[in-house]
């Protein structure tokens, strides 16, 4: 399945969820992205094939009227009763998986297209909460490249960018044919093909430095055949740790890094406590420590503690 068509089902599914109504097709036309065909009939095909694939899917898709009195036009909608999953539990990586699912939604284009769903259907007059209380995410994918990056995935377009790789102090141009975004290790990553070097490589999102460009049109690039981006991506982050880094905790945070510590202390301060983090790569080091936000500070050394200044940096200008 598309991305664009992953995308436009999933709106479906939150517009119908978001109300107690049942939803016209031409206001579900007018609310749910993706429906912005050029005739009725492109359109009306579309939302047929839509809804058969959602039932396929198990989703419980209703059809019926607002009123018992008259003869309204048959409209749409999802109970939520019959949509709901009963009390689960999650083992820890069920539970890191669904976090980084909230992850992606939070930051992909995605949240937009949906919040914007959900203000169309309240300007229609239809009841709508001002989020879905089903998709609530806590966490971001904050590298200001990822939304772009993403969409070019997408939307399979070329993108340009300037890169910091590792060991070299100046970023340099890079013209990339994009094939997948990927997340490891709490790090994202792009995989394509370089055009300059004619080869396949990976490039950290949190390195990329300044604007993402998108270049040519939508459906240019394919990603090959057979292609697994997750290797790629492990091969790349396989390096092991040739360095320590002191990095001071509040009490309660930093579980991941706490796991990992060389060491652990209590520090001067109380409700702080000192660990030693094992890295390879002053830029991958803060893309681990920049995510707890004043929860963690790098004490040393000092190229360690540049790389995560110059990451909160770029964050509070994005």
């Amino acid at each position: 399945m598309s991305a664009k068509k992953t995308e436009r089902l999933l709106n479906l599914v939150i517009c119908l969820l978001a109300t107690r109504r049942f939803l016209t097709v031409q206001q579900i036309r007018a609310a749910v992205p993706g429906y912005d065909q050029d005739t009725e009939d492109s359109f009306r095909r579309m939302f047929e094939r839509d809804k058969d694939e959602l039932r396929e899917l198990g989703i419980p898709l209703e059809t019926g009227t607002n009123s018992a009195a008259h003869d309204d036009e048959p409209g749409y909608r999802i109970a939520r009763r019959d949509y709901e999953l009963p009390e689960i539990s999650l083992e820890p990586d069920e539970a890191a998986a669904l976090g980084l699912a909230a992850r992606l939604w939070q930051s992909a284009p995605l949240a937009d297209a949906t919040a914007s769903a959900l203000l169309k259907l309240r300007a229609a007059g239809v009841e709508a909460p001002s989020a879905p209380a089903l998709l609530e995410p806590r966490v971001a994918a904050s590298e200001p490249a990822f939304s772009r990056c993403w969409e070019a995935v997408r939307d399979g377009r070329a993108v340009r960018f300037s890169y910091r790789a590792g060991g070299r102090s100046a970023p340099e141009a890079r013209h990339v044919e994009p094939w997948s975004v990927v997340s490891w290790r709490g790090r994202w990553y792009l995989v394509g093909h370089d055009v300059v070097r004619g080869a396949q490589r990976v490039f950290r999102l949190s390195r990329v430095v300044g604007e993402v460009a998108l270049e040519g049109e939508p459906g240019a690039v394919v990603p090959p055949s057979g292609l697994d981006p997750v290797a790629a991506v492990a091969a790349l982050a396989a390096d092991e740790p040739r360095e320590t880094a002191t990095v001071c905790l509040r009490a309660g945070a930093g579980w991941e890094l706490r796991r990992e510590s060389l060491a652990s202390r209590p520090d001067e301060r109380e409700g702080w406590d000192v660990v030693e983090i094992g890295f390879s790569d002053p830029e991958r080091l803060a893309d681990r420590v920049a995510g707890y936000g004043a929860d963690a500070v790098v004490v040393g050394p000092p190229q360690a503690r540049e790389a995560v200044v110059r990451r909160l940096s770029a964050l509070a200008r994005s």
